[in-house]
């Protein structure tokens, strides 16, 4: 017998299972319970801004269109940043994307951006700027490959750029040993228009995210939507690629293309992967009509807030309200006095759990009016660890429960734990995966938790712990039951 858990509906094996209240794939089936979605605190402060010397890397802008890795007592970001020089853009006057840089901390809310001396920039080495192959890029997405025996290889990157025989932006890769010095990997991995929003790596292989120069029924134009290519040793990348998000499209197809005056997927999903679910955000791309003929993203109109989404394969994601706006984008604003812009939020590699918390960085981007004000910086917002929403009772019911999905157990059985308010109000039952009730786990023999509530209460079952079930095929039945006024809700189930 295996010592991982196993989920046949997705062939995902996990040595750690989150089943999240707003993943309908791991609790597919529910009764007298709906979902409450919960909102972010937004920190008011960037975390990261532009240098005040215009001459500097990132004396434009901090986008990001980047990462963090959070290793040992260090937060550590790289990210895409705008600086002042001989612009290729004619809409951008003297505006110049990239280069990466990197910036650190020790508590996530204050950051440094140390001399990396690896790039002279006006003639000094003392910069933060990250040395590879292509200075003028975009985005850059980071994450850290404990799984690869070769430690040369540990740290994995993939950034934006534009070949030199080809007239689109796609990626290329880059591995290091320790997240400073990189080798970039071979041109033109991916030989087709991406613009990636996150990299991550789920059930083995590698995911990257993107917007995607797509097709909409009938062989038409569509706007932008939200794409995925895969690898599964990070060198060789599948040509193909799949619909990873996608908001309809008009039903005229002569209304349909990045160009028209609808609501579109910002460069894909930017998502992180927990194991046996990802979780991640979209920008709602509110596409405006443009000021100008050869304007083409709506320059000071077009706006952006954050959908939420969730995957269990890592390619396709789906909303848990569809059309739910999780984030606004003056919930989280840029303080310009004096400056007209629309505020777009920018998603990449930002979600992470540290300790109690849920950290989920992201960009505030100033689309202003005038190019001249052109300014992005980087910013925060939090969870309790894996709040992002809740199974609870209608607000007339006072009981219900929720079915998971067939969970394969390892040898060992597992433990279970309960991520919820008023936990002492729930119990839990073991059924086989046909939902026959194991009468050993279930009815009076029903697991329960002595706590409260909180981010990680313990079932225990009077029978004992579930090693006798060892290698089974099972679901768990929970149930929420209301004995006062404080509402029980249950955000996630840990089985370890």
């Amino acid at each position: 017998m295996s010592d991982r858990l196993f989920f046949p509906t997705t062939g995902v094996s996990v040595r750690q299972a989150m089943l999240l209240a707003i993943d309908d794939v791991s609790l597919p089936l529910r009764r007298n319970l709906c979902y409450y979605i919960t909102r972010p605190a937004v920190r008011p402060e960037p975390v990261l801004t532009p240098e005040k010397d215009r001459s500097a890397p990132d004396g434009c802008a901090t986008h990001f269109y980047g990462g963090v890795v959070h290793e040992g007592d260090k937060y550590r970001m790289w990210y895409y940043a705008v600086h002042y020089g001989e612009g290729r853009d004619p809409h951008l006057g003297n505006l110049v994307e990239g280069p990466t840089c990197y910036a650190e901390s020790e508590d996530g809310l204050h950051w440094v951006k140390p001399a990396l001396h690896q790039v002279a920039w006006h003639g000094s080495l003392e910069n933060n700027i990250i040395a590879l192959k292509h200075a003028h890029s975009e985005g850059v997405h980071v994450i850290k490959d404990d799984e690869d025996p070769n430690p040369v290889r540990r740290f994995k990157l993939v950034y934006n750029y534009r070949p030199e025989n080809r007239k689109f932006w796609t990626i290329r890769t880059a591995t290091s040993a320790d997240g400073f010095r990189w080798t970039d990997g071979a041109d033109l991995p991916f030989d087709s228009f991406i613009e990636q929003s996150s990299l991550f790596k789920h059930n083995g292989l590698f995911c990257v995210h993107g917007q995607m120069l797509q097709r909409s029924e009938g062989g038409h134009p569509a706007g932008r939507q939200g794409g995925a290519i895969l690898s599964s040793d990070f060198d060789h990348w599948l040509q193909e690629s799949g619909d990873a998000f996608w908001l309809p499209e008009p039903q005229n197809p002569a209304d349909r293309g990045h160009t028209q005056p609808y609501d579109q997927v910002h460069i894909g999903v930017g998502a992180s992967s927990f194991g046996n679910v990802c979780v991640g955000l979209y920008c709602i791309w509110h596409n405006r009509p443009f000021p100008t003929p050869t304007d083409w993203f709506g320059i000071g109109t077009t706006a952006g807030d954050f959908g939420l989404v969730v995957s269990n394969d890592g390619l396709h994601f789906r909303e848990p309200m569809k059309g739910h706006v999780w984030l606004h984008g003056d919930e989280s604003p840029i303080n310009l006095p004096g400056v007209k812009y629309s505020m777009i939020l920018c998603q990449g590699n930002g979600i992470l759990n540290v300790g109690d918390e849920t950290r989920i960085y992201h960009g505030r981007w100033a689309n202003t009016a005038d190019v001249n004000n052109y300014y992005a910086e980087i910013a925060l917002a939090t969870l309790p660890r894996d709040r992002w929403g809740s199974l609870g009772l209608f607000p007339d019911q006072a009981e219900g429960s929720v079915w998971s999905c067939p969970i394969t157990l390892p040898a060992e059985g597992c433990q279970v734990s309960l991520n919820a308010d008023r936990a002492c109000d729930m119990h839990v039952e073991v059924a086989d995966a046909r939902f026959g009730l194991l009468p050993a786990y279930s009815g009076e023999q029903s697991g329960a938790s002595k706590i409260e509530g909180g981010l990680d209460c313990a079932v225990t079952w009077p029978q004992g712990d579930l090693a006798a079930l060892g290698g089974q095929t099972v679901r768990f039945r929970f149930h929420l039951q209301k004995t006062d006024a404080v509402e029980p809700r249950l955000y996630a189930v840990y089985l370890r």
